[in-house]
């Protein structure tokens, strides 16, 4: 996919804040649009209402894909797959934010600000923009027995 027809939305708790606004300016020098829900400064906040802006910008068609930040990563990522067709999770490797795309279709990446560095989280995220799903019948049927459980218990895809 082309950077020009990928919108990024990315979002981050007063714990991720200074690393959000690191990556939003990497993305920017990248070519990429992006889309900053905030927060927009280091006063305590909660993860959930990022999570949330995040999930609602991707669901809504306003980004394709959405970076999440907290302290660990790990509120972030529970929260964001609390909504149907978000499939969220923490990488701290450029290996898992590449296959999480390939394979699982992850469309939003979350980072802890208090396990990765600037440089890695660079590195990180640059892997997620660039990968794209494989779109293949095995990741396809994995993907909507996801659904299938979203169905049937009511719950997004914890």
């Amino acid at each position: 996919m082309k950077k020009e027809d990928l919108r990024i939305v990315i979002g981050a708790d007063h714990g991720g804040y200074h690393l959000k606004n690191a990556l939003l300016d990497y993305m920017l020098r990248m070519g990429y649009e992006v889309v900053d829900v905030g927060a927009f400064n280091d006063e305590p906040s909660d993860y959930p209402d990022f999570a949330r802006m995040v999930a609602e910008k991707i669901l809504n068609g306003e980004a394709l894909r959405g970076v999440l930040i907290c302290g660990s990563g790990v509120g972030a990522s529970i929260a964001a797959n609390k909504f149907r067709n978000i499939r969220a999770s923490v990488c701290h490797d450029t290996y898992s934010a590449r296959q999480g795309v390939e394979d699982d279709n992850m469309n939003v990446l979350c980072l802890g600000a208090r396990v990765v560095g600037e440089a890695l989280a660079k590195d990180i995220l640059k892997a997620f923009l660039c990968a794209e799903f494989k779109n293949r019948e095995r990741y396809n049927r994995r993907l909507q027995k996801i659904k299938e459980i979203e169905d049937e218990t009511g719950q997004s895809n914890t």
